[in-house]
């Protein structure tokens, strides 16, 4: 995997502004991704053209980026003219056709499902003009798979986001088999350009990196639950107040790396063996039925409350969209492409 220019450092909302202004996206597919995606582009100042088959979801969707813009004035974020320019960026289109005409960037958020997905993207490929490239924020199928036979499969990528996108910037952005390159630095311009950090993935392994690296902690965390070590609060304290804490500003290399006084490659030899213990006395396939899946369920409940959802749910955006202002400020030490190492 490799890190496109400017990743890292964009929070939500900090677009790259140029001179000129932003060209049509539309978004296609409004459940709770693609919902996100609007206020993505049209806060960046993009006009968004906006579809779904669903007319009752496509109201739902436009009226949350309306109210999620207002949380923003109310929060400090934004001012009343800038949540109304959004609003005023949003085209509610009927049909597949209307939302392509003009768009010059699509962002994709249908159902899972492979072959939906394959028939979304036949119709896509067939109403839209060669050059406008299409996006997928698929958190799990292979580009090359989606567009396998398509005329159009050169203009083809994946641009999968973190749920939410209108508060976590990272995509994680994958070519397909014949997706052209410059296909994918059009998609890294246009992402960086509406705020978001994009990061280019070398090769498809089945949930991206992201899916991957939090698949294996649920793994984990399952089975502490399921074999009786610790209880589903006791778990989410664990990662709350520890792990989370470092992982918001490094990841398990850079955790690694300040672990010890000679950096990452002294820790892991320091601590290989304990760690090679640990990995094989992890359970590969813990027990994922219902009783487990009840009594994580009954924990949550327990800890946040019955209908908590959505409140946690605006916290959440709330406390990260605070924590990536916090990490703008105040940056990560980092030296520069060519820079000498400091003298100690």
């Amino acid at each position: 995997m490799s890190v496109a220019s400017g990743a890292g450092s964009a929070s939500p909302g900090a677009a790259s502004r140029g001179s000129a202004s932003p060209g049509a996206v539309a978004v296609v597919g409004t459940g709770v991704i693609g919902r996100s995606w609007i206020r993505v582009f049209v806060r960046a100042g993009f006009p968004t053209r906006v579809f779904d088959r669903d007319p009752e979801q496509l109201a739902r969707a436009v009226a949350w980026a309306r109210t999620s813009a207002l949380d923003d004035v109310h929060l400090g974020l934004c001012a009343y003219a800038e949540a109304q320019a959004e609003e005023r960026r949003i085209t509610v289109c009927e049909t597949l056709d209307e939302a392509l005409d003009g768009a010059t960037y699509v962002q994709e958020s249908g159902p899972e499902a492979i072959a939906t997905k394959q028939s979304i993207y036949r119709a896509l490929d067939a109403a839209a003009v060669p050059e406008v490239v299409l996006g997928s924020s698929t958190s799990a199928h292979d580009m090359t798979e989606i567009a396998r036979g398509l005329p159009g499969a050169g203009r083809c990528i994946v641009a999968h986001p973190v749920n939410p996108p209108h508060a976590i910037p990272l995509v994680e952005v994958l070519a397909g088999a014949e997706t052209r390159p410059d296909v994918t630095a059009t998609t890294l311009a246009l992402l960086r350009r509406a705020g978001m950090a994009p990061v280019v993935l070398d090769r498809y392994a089945p949930g991206f990196v992201l899916n991957r690296l939090q698949a294996a902690v649920v793994r984990e965390a399952v089975s502490l639950v399921g074999a009786g070590v610790a209880s589903p609060e006791v778990v989410d304290i664990v990662m709350r107040e520890g792990l989370g804490l470092r992982w918001a500003l490094m990841g398990p290399f850079g955790t690694g790396h300040v672990n010890a006084d000679g950096g990452v490659g002294s820790y892991y030899r320091m601590y290989g063996d304990a760690y090679r213990a640990i990995w094989q006395d992890l359970d590969p396939a813990p027990e994922f039925g219902d009783d487990v899946i009840d009594a994580i369920d009954e924990g949550a409940s327990a800890m946040y409350g019955e209908d908590a959802v959505p409140a946690l749910s605006a916290w959440r955006d709330r406390m990260v969209r605070r924590i990536l202002q916090l990490k703008a400020a105040d940056p990560a030490p980092r030296r520069a492409p060519g820079e000498a190492p400091a003298n100690d």
